[in-house]
């Protein structure tokens, strides 16, 4: 079975042109998927974002060491849980697309293992967070609010390790209405439950990290309830068994790289929040880059969320041996990235006076916002590109390239123009913020070429090819 399926794989057909019929339909898919995903990754953000908005209205030390604590947890908790969750977008897509649905759920199982392993130590970061921020200079005040955020923060990191997988596992089998309920019903039930523990419990900031807490834990839930129990996750539901621990190996040598290629370029921004705290008046700096920070990171779970969906259409395609879909699937997201992009980045600039306001009453905070604003819009055109092409890179299972090519375009080039534009030309935030972009602008030229250059045919050979041959080593005791 193994050899005709891999024999059929390397007949010789020529490459199927382009069609705008083929064209138009794998938008049409790539939308279908993408279009519940962008709100539920959105509500993620938007737990934070929730947090921030209503610790800002108490004042601006809870404001900045509220945003602090959300980017350090970022930084050294969630980053690491999403990057290598990531790695299930290539092993679960090409499964699933194989037709191999048991081994889908295994393999999610032996995500939510793996990950919980993980944040023991990354617990124990957080815990001591205040520590730590003030032995690398941050300003006191404001780093005992953030410690204290993080430590009530704890709960949430070990409910992210069960629904990271849990996402990627309807992700790849394009069941995105489960997530999409569950996602909007815990985001609607954040906003009076913030309120409420930030305003009325007596707890104040530390409220928003609690009411994150329950709404994780209260999505992780609902989504374990409807995989264990829905008819429609049955093919691809597997009984837990030593299996789960044989898949590790395999996981990881897909999950590292993909935390790694996505660690890489989230702690470059999450550096502007450490860098700002040393600039003059850095409480001011500090909320200002979290604002545009926060801005950014929540419009970037739209081309995430196309590139996510081009993910699993193009690891779909290559398990299943279908290269010329895959390609059309590339050329489908890209186009819907430009015309995000283009919309996103417009409507930004004219309401650039506007937003400052939702995270702040204080009139300097405001000024600075509108004044970094079409510094955003900027920002927004290249991380829509990057986010879908990172999503193919994922598709394709060539993470590890990916880490080599943010490696080299945030820290050998925009850290250090970033460090020279702020504190030698003296342009402080906006000179972080520009030089971190020019990073982001090598990191879309870079994946570009790569996307062009990418043999399709290859690709769904070696994916076929790894599929199969473990298959046959299962089923006959080699491994």
């Amino acid at each position: 079975m193994e050899e005709s399926l891999l024999a059929k794989d390397r007949e010789e057909k020529p490459e199927k042109l382009i069609t705008w019929i083929s064209w138009s339909q794998e938008v049409k898919r790539i939308g279908y998927i993408a279009g519940p995903v962008i709100p539920v990754l959105s509500s993620q953000f938007f737990l934070q974002i929730i947090s921030i908005m209503m610790v800002g209205h108490l004042d601006e030390l809870s404001l900045a060491g509220t945003a602090l604590a959300m980017s350090i947890a970022t930084v050294t908790g969630y980053s690491f849980l999403v990057g290598m969750a990531s790695g299930l977008e290539t092993l679960c897509g090409q499964a699933y697309g194989a037709k191999q649905y048991k081994k889908l759920g295994m393999l999610t199982y032996t995500a939510i293992f793996s990950l919980i392993f993980v944040c023991v130590p990354l617990s124990l970061v957080w815990i001591y967070m205040e520590k730590i921020l003030v032995f690398i200079g941050q300003d006191p005040l404001i780093s005992h609010e953030a410690g204290r955020f993080t430590t009530w923060l704890v709960p949430s990191l070990f409910g992210f390790a069960f629904l990271q997988p849990l996402i990627r596992y309807y992700q790849m089998q394009s069941l995105v209405i489960p997530m999409l309920m569950s996602s909007s019903t815990t985001l609607i039930l954040d906003i009076p439950l913030c309120w409420a523990l930030v305003f009325k419990s007596g707890l104040n900031s530390v409220g928003a990290a609690l009411a994150i807490d329950i709404c994780i834990w209260a999505n992780v839930i609902v989504l374990a309830l409807y995989m264990t129990h829905s008819t429609t996750c049955e093919k691809t539901r597997a009984p837990i068994s030593m299996d789960l621990f044989r898949g590790i190996g395999e996981f990881l040598r897909f999950a590292v790289p993909s935390a790694v290629m996505m660690c890489l370029e989230w702690w470059s921004f999450e550096l502007l929040i450490l860098a700002s705290g040393l600039l003059p008046n850095p409480q001011l700096e500090t909320s200002v880059l979290s604002v545009c920070l926060n801005t950014l990171s929540t419009l970037y779970t739209i081309p995430y969320g196309i590139g996510a969906a081009a993910s699993t259409r193009i690891s779909n395609e290559l398990g299943a041996g279908n290269p010329d879909a895959a390609r059309v699937a590339v050329v489908a997201s890209m186009s819907l990235a430009v015309l995000e992009t283009t919309v996103i980045s417009t409507t930004l600039f004219f309401c650039r006076r506007l937003y400052g306001y939702i995270f702040s009453n204080e009139n300097e905070v405001i000024d600075y916002v509108a004044v970094m604003a079409p510094l955003v819009c900027v920002s927004v055109i290249l991380d829509g590109l990057q986010g879908v092409l990172t999503g193919i890179a994922r598709g394709c299972g060539w993470q590890h390239i990916g880490a080599y090519i943010n490696l080299g375009a945030y820290y050998l080039c925009g850290i250090p123009v970033a460090g020279i534009l702020s504190f030698w030309v003296k342009m402080r935030g906006k000179g972080l913020w520009i030089g971190i972009q020019f990073g982001c602008f090598v990191q879309t030229v870079l994946l570009s070429i790569i996307t062009c250059r990418i043999n399709w045919k290859q690709k769904a050979i070696d994916a076929r090819r790894r599929l199969f041959e473990e298959q046959f080593a299962v089923e006959n005791g080699l491994v």
